[in-house]
């Protein structure tokens, strides 16, 4: 296997380029960065971030699965899917 495609292989299987991919999952690294700070906090001060890591991790579990599902490509005879990185 090549380099490029320790890169582009999983991108491709869902339907994105490298970039978009990265786009899509820093989108969803910075909420869970901040949704594991609001919980170490909250394990220490239980008064503060009642609800916020769990509020995180429920909008970001509902944002996946209603990502919109759209051929890899046109000419794939198995029709894989794909999903959509706008939401």
């Amino acid at each position: 296997m090549s380099l490029k495609h320790l890169f582009t292989d999983h991108p491709d299987s869902v339907g994105e380029s490298y970039f978009e991919h990265m786009n899509v999952a820093l989108s969803f690294a910075g909420p869970l960065l901040a949704a594991g700070m609001a919980a170490l906090v909250h394990a220490f001060l239980p008064f503060l971030f009642l609800t916020t890591a769990s509020r995180t991790v429920k909008q970001l579990y509902a944002r996946m699965m209603n990502r919109k599902p759209h051929p890899v490509s046109q000419d794939t005879h198995d029709r894989m899917l794909a999903w959509d990185p706008v939401i």
